[in-house]
C-alpha cells in the first residue's frame, strides 16, 4: 500500500524536477550546474558500457550535454531528466561505437526474445523420460551463503563479475549494468533504453543466469557450467 508520507515525497520530487525544467528553459546557468552535478557521474558511467576508453567516454557525455541543452524545448515530461539525458547520451554512444566499428552493431539491440540461449543449460535437469524425477535438477546450483564472506567480497571476485558484465551480448550488458550495478527501477530502464518490459525482464535474467554461471565457477571448486562437481554428479541437497 502506499503510504501518504510516500505519495507527498514522489509528489515533491515531481514538483522539483518541474521547477527545475523550468529554469533550464529559461537559461538558468545555476540550474544547468545542479543539473550536471548531479547526473555527470552516471552518465559517465552510463557511456563507458560502450566507449573503449574513458577519454571517449567523456566526449560522448560531453556532446550529449550540448544535446540536453538544444532539446530542453522538445522535452515532453514523459519521463524524468535523469531517463531522458541518459537515452541521449545512449543514442550518441551507440551511433559513435558503431561509427568506430566496434562490437555493437545495432543489429546487436534487436528484440531477444528470438532463438536465445536458455537461462539454465539443459543438462542440469533430469530427461523427461526419467522414472521417478522428470524435469528436476541433476544438481542443483551452488550454494553462495557457504563461501566465505571475505572471499565473496574479494577485489578479485569484483573484477570477475566486471569481467563477466563486460562479456555479455550488448543488450543483455546494458540491462544489468543499468538495473543492478547502477540501481535503476524496471520503468526507468525500459524507457531510456527504449524497450518492452518484458523484454527487459528476459535480458536481465539471462544476463543475471550468465553472470552467476562465471561466478559458480570460481567460487566452488570443482564446479562446472553444468552442475558437475569434482569429477561427478552432485547429489540433490
Amino acid at each position: 500500500m502506499t503510504t501518504a508520507d510516500g505519495a507527498g515525497t514522489r509528489e515533491a520530487g515531481v514538483a522539483r524536477e518541474e521547477a527545475q525544467l523550468v529554469a533550464l528553459r529559461a537559461g538558468d546557468a545555476a540550474a544547468f550546474g545542479e543539473l550536471v552535478d548531479r547526473l555527470n557521474g552516471s552518465l559517465l558511467r552510463l557511456a563507458r558500457m560502450y566507449a573503449s576508453n574513458p577519454a571517449i567516454a567523456e566526449e560522448v557525455v560531453q556532446e550529449a550535454w550540448i544535446g540536453v541543452i538544444q532539446g530542453l524545448d522538445r522535452f515532453e515530461g514523459r519521463s524524468s531528466l535523469r531517463t531522458w539525458c541518459s537515452r541521449i547520451v545512449i543514442n550518441i554512444a551507440r551511433t559513435r561505437a558503431a561509427r568506430e566499428h566496434r562490437q555493437i552493431p545495432f543489429s546487436a539491440f534487436d528484440d531477444p526474445s528470438a532463438g536465445a540461449e536458455p537461462a539454465v543449460e539443459a543438462e542440469r535437469f533430469l530427461p523427461a523420460s526419467d522414472p521417478e524425477w522428470p524435469g528436476h535438477w541433476v544438481s542443483y546450483p551452488a550454494r553462495w551463503d557457504e563461501v566465505p564472506e571475505e572471499r565473496a567480497l574479494a577485489r578479485e571476485t569484483r573484477d570477475l563479475i566486471d569481467a563477466a558484465i563486460a562479456d555479455l551480448p550488448p543488450s543483455q550488458r546494458e540491462v544489468i549494468t543499468l538495473r543492478d550495478v547502477n540501481g535503476w527501477g524496471a520503468d526507468e530502464v525500459c524507457n531510456a533504453l527504449g524497450i518492452s518490459a518484458t523484454n527487459q525482464r528476459v535480458l536481465l535474467h539471462r544476463a543475471r543466469a550468465r553472470v552467476r554461471r562465471s561466478l559458480e565457477r570460481h567460487l566452488v571448486p570443482g564446479e562446472t557450467s553444468m552442475g558437475q562437481v569434482d569429477g561427478g554428479t552432485a547429489a540433490f541437497r
